[in-house]
């Protein structure tokens, strides 16, 4: 009698398809992983150009909180690989981490290149072969998964698939969101692509473009509706951007979606209360401009300072109680969101609800998918990676009990 068959394609060399290849390795099953670049892990290394920020040391529960409407989808599945699980893993190939002053979590090299060559020589030593230049096209009239190549259209019939195929950001990485046609072809449900954690839209004189793209604004309070945010933004020729915007982008595509209000409120010097501001403006010397003044009673670098006058024009108050209040609340009225081409990650994707407790696709059985192809969105600070690793072990999981079921 024939053994059943035991093999398992991963489609997607990023970090959820190579967690899953791992999971399902270490379970003694025959692992083909497909990858449509030339390389693996193209946007884990970009990842790792800014330090490499694994997961976050807070709490299960305010960790979890941090994927909004998915976080009852991905809560169970977050428990079983919970950051300190990614950080022992991460300690056994070799790459110690540990804890930044704002709680996120870091390997010590603080790039992804030693992480990811000892991750691929476990999966090599564990038997995963690896199908560069494999670009999946969807599934043939007898279900076979199609692939094209360089050297034509290749088909494979696994026993089990794996999709990791990302989500529609940073296309020239890898992440296309091409996938979509396919699923939406067998029937399962999408929510469209957006942006997430992308740059906001501003239109800036060109004065002040030409002055002030590419500069920071340091330790400033942002906030849009009822939502304030503390860090850093950098002035971009398009608008704003950096880790405080990033923050709030989701709230700002949903009301700019919608027609809502698109006003962002930048507080210049949120450590101070408006009558020490006031107070210190008081204090200088009658000869002083306006910028000198700014300059320096407050230390405003050139940049807030241009902020300030492109935000209230002529109308900028001159009085220190009235320059007080602008400093606090600058106001920049944003017109949009940037584009998938410039975002981090994406929202959208491959709805939970075609998809059963196992991540397996409901329309499409024996074919299961992980990552950030998956209708889930969470900022940056850790949750976008320990996400895309803890699905992709779920869904390769899902496969071997799927598999097991059928002897």
């Amino acid at each position: 009698m024939n053994s059943p068959k035991r093999d398992v394609a991963v489609i997607g060399g990023g970090p959820a398809g190579l967690m899953a290849a791992e999971t399902l390795a270490a379970q003694g099953l025959s692992v083909d992983v497909y990858e449509r670049m030339p390389s693996l892990g193209r946007r884990f290394l970009m990842a790792g150009r800014g330090g490499l920020n694994l997961t976050h040391s807070e709490s299960l529960t305010d960790f979890v909180a941090r994927y909004g409407e998915a976080r009852d989808p991905l809560g169970g599945i977050l428990a079983a690989f919970d950051p300190q699980a990614l950080r022992a893993w991460a300690e056994a190939l070799g790459q110690d981490t540990f804890v930044g002053s704002s709680g996120r979590v870091f390997p010590r090299a603080l790039k992804a290149s030693p992480l990811l060559r000892a991750w691929l020589g476990r999966l090599d030593a564990a038997g995963v072969r690896f199908h560069l230049r494999h670009d999946w096209s969807g599934w043939g009239a007898d279900g076979a998964l199609r692939f094209a190549t360089p050297a034509g259209e290749v088909e494979a019939r696994p026993a089990a698939t794996v999709l990791a195929l990302g989500g529609a950001s940073w296309p020239r990485l890898g992440a296309t969101g091409a996938w979509a046609d396919a699923l939406r072809d067998v029937g399962a449900p999408l929510a469209p692509f957006a942006p997430a954690n992308m740059g906001v839209l501003a239109q800036w004189s060109p004065d002040f473009t030409a002055r002030f793209a590419g500069a920071p604004l340091k330790a400033v309070a942002l906030t849009f509706g009822e939502q304030t945010i503390r860090g850093e933004a950098l002035v971009a020729a398009y608008g704003l951007e950096g880790g405080g915007i990033y923050a709030l982008s989701g709230d700002i595509r949903r009301a700019l979606a919608t027609g809502g209000q698109g006003q962002l409120r930048i507080d210049l010097r949120p450590d101070m209360r408006r009558g020490d501001l006031a107070s210190r403006l008081i204090g200088g010397r009658a000869g002083d401009s306006l910028s000198n003044r700014l300059r320096k009673m407050l230390k405003l670098a050139p940049v807030e300072i241009g902020l300030l006058r492109e935000a209230f024009g002529a109308g900028l108050p001159r009085s220190p109680v009235g320059l007080a209040e602008a400093i606090k609340a600058v106001p920049v009225s944003l017109t949009g969101v940037a584009g998938l081409d410039r975002a981090i990650s994406s929202a959208g994707g491959l709805r939970f609800e075609g998809l059963d407790e196992r991540l397996m696709v409901k329309a499409r059985p024996s074919v299961f998918a992980a990552g950030e192809m998956l209708d889930w969105e969470a900022p940056t600070g850790g949750y976008l990676l320990q996400a895309s690793f803890a699905t992709g072990r779920a869904a390769a999981l899902g496969a071997i009990d799927w598999l097991a079921e059928r002897g």
